[in-house]
């Protein structure tokens, strides 16, 4: 199977491995440039539950896995939450020159939402862990960045939203693979970014971002979760943003507009009322 497109084939072969047989389920395998480190799917914990898999990566930069059939004995887990989810609430910081606290943020993680703090301290917020949970503080414009961000794909949107809101341009490169996520989300991002005042322009492999004067417009979400959270973070700032289908957010985040309109509103604690 050829995994270049998606990290999620590869995540399928250890999910839907049989319980019988004698040799691999599937080897997936990267044409061309390495997959995203975060989604090279480390398969120690299949091994831990006594599975037969292994990764190799060969003399080109190519990855490839391996998963073998038999039984799987249990192992305890634990599930973290979800970190790239957490970006919008943290992008509405700097969007805002406000404050906000993500609690029960791991210790180490290998989930690509935990590099969020590099590109945001490089847009110029403050980032500071606080006991359980990381801080995000906002300036009064985000500066335009440069960066590769191969590594952490998935983080691109609201990266690129909040590059759209910058005092400078940014080019967001290494990227290509996001041409096959849930939508194109080069040509979606580009799309979108200038319909509000973001001079965007796709390259071979990423976004160049300009930002111009925002204004208002419908912003459409192609049925694409991240879409929807990048129309939102631009809300913040720019009036008459429309977000086409925000309940799109469910995906992963089922109660996305709940969550950010108590964020947006919190209710006052007791010792206020």
């Amino acid at each position: 199977m050829d995994a270049s497109d998606s990290s999620q084939f590869i995540s399928n072969v250890f999910a839907g491995r049989g319980a019988g047989g004698d040799g691999p389920r599937a080897r997936p395998c990267r044409e061309g440039a390495p997959l995203p480190a975060p989604h090279r799917h480390d398969p120690g914990d299949a091994r831990r539950a006594g599975v037969d898999a292994s990764h190799e990566v060969d003399a080109e930069g190519r990855h490839s896995w391996r998963v073998a059939c038999g039984p799987i004995r249990p192992l305890e887990v634990v599930v973290e939450p979800d970190l790239s989810n957490a970006g919008p609430f943290l992008a509405a910081a700097m969007v805002t020159a406000g404050t906000i606290a993500v609690d029960d943020w791991p210790e180490t993680t290998t989930q690509p939402g935990d590099a969020y703090r590099e590109p945001l301290t490089q847009m110029g917020a403050e980032v500071w862990r606080e006991d359980e949970a990381v801080v995000v503080r906002g300036t009064d414009a985000p500066h335009g960045i440069e960066a590769d961000m191969s590594a952490v794909g998935e983080l691109v949107p609201t990266v690129a939203a909040l590059s759209a809101l910058a005092d400078s341009p940014s080019r967001i490169t290494g990227v290509a693979h996001l041409r096959g996520h849930e939508t194109d989300r080069l040509k979606a991002l580009a799309t979108e970014l200038t319909k509000v005042g973001a001079r965007t322009a796709e390259s071979p492999d990423g976004l160049v971002i300009t930002p111009g004067p925002p204004h208002g417009a419908v912003f459409e979400t192609y049925e694409d979760h991240r879409m929807a959270t990048a129309g939102a973070i631009i809300g913040l700032r720019v009036p008459g943003v429309q977000v086409v289908d925000v309940g799109t957010t469910q995906k992963t985040l089922p109660d996305f507009v709940g969550m950010w309109l108590s964020m947006l509103h919190p209710e006052p604690a007791e010792d206020d009322a």
